[in-house]
């Protein structure tokens, strides 16, 4: 079976600054540095196969969204290799959005943006429209949409545009059951069409109904890869242990996963 993502050591550093004066300079005088270095992620490896369907699990602050903009080409690794094979695409609130424009001007732009005809543009966006169930709010800006809004606009964008790879970073987190319910059933068809998705969510329940592998991310190492029956006990078990540490021993365990 081909491959449809091969991550390999991919590790990506951001600074952290204290003080304004310090980031500018840092820009102006070379060969010094300014700032703390953070990684979001470090040295993380693993490969997926076409159609596979790949959970990110992780406490808050683990790289889950920043390994998501990654393999979404959002946002630059500092270093390892990253193989894509296919088109894909991203669907997280607020990405790829403009908040100015209405709902169908930001559906024209996007589909623009990714090399339809306005021709094309034409003809899909009638079906955008419907599966988003947004109305009257279609030609409203998207400044005034709510969380729910903006995720049914991003998700009925994306899976219109057929990708191979599809990410959904907590965009079915948001919004009504019914309408994440019918999302499901889209992706459901896309897991039949052979498609490969990544699912980002705190919810262990759409874990197990929708992923089959899961990759268990710890502030910026993988901690676990596997099949989605063997990974998520383990982190559920994880789980009830790191919610009933205090503060002061969540931050040693934190700096002890990231060492």
């Amino acid at each position: 079976m081909s491959k449809a993502v091969i991550v390999e050591n991919i590790s990506k550093k951001y600074k952290l600054y204290g003080r304004k004066l310090h980031r500018l300079l840092d820009l102006i005088i070379p060969g010094k540095s300014y700032g703390d270095d953070f990684y979001a992620l470090r040295d993380v490896s693993f490969d997926v196969d076409k159609g596979d369907i790949v959970g990110f699990i992780g406490v808050n602050g683990s790289g889950k969204s920043t390994l998501s903009n990654i393999i979404a080409g959002v946002v630059p690794q500092t270093s390892g290799e990253l193989t894509v094979n296919g088109q894909t695409a991203l669907i997280a609130v607020n990405v790829g959005l403009d908040r100015k424009l209405t709902g169908r001007e930001n559906i024209e732009l996007k589909l623009l943006m990714l090399g339809f005809s306005m021709k094309e543009v034409k003809q899909m966006q009638d079906y955008i429209i419907e599966f988003s169930e947004l109305g009257k709010f279609i030609d409203q800006p998207v400044k005034t949409y709510s969380s729910g809004m903006k995720s049914r606009l991003g998700f009925s964008i994306s899976v219109s545009i057929d990708p191979d790879i599809l990410i959904i970073d907590e965009a079915l987190s948001v919004g009504d059951k019914a309408f994440s319910e019918k999302s499901f059933a889209k992706m459901r068809e896309f897991k039949e069409a052979g498609k490969t998705m990544f699912f980002v969510s705190h919810s262990m329940g759409q874990m197990k109904k929708f992923c089959e592998k899961i990759v268990w991310l710890e502030f910026g190492k993988i901690k676990m890869y596997g099949d989605a029956s063997e990974v998520l006990p383990k982190y559920e078990a994880f789980l009830d242990d790191y919610k009933n540490m205090s503060k002061k021993e969540k931050k040693k365990y934190r700096k002890k996963a990231e060492n």
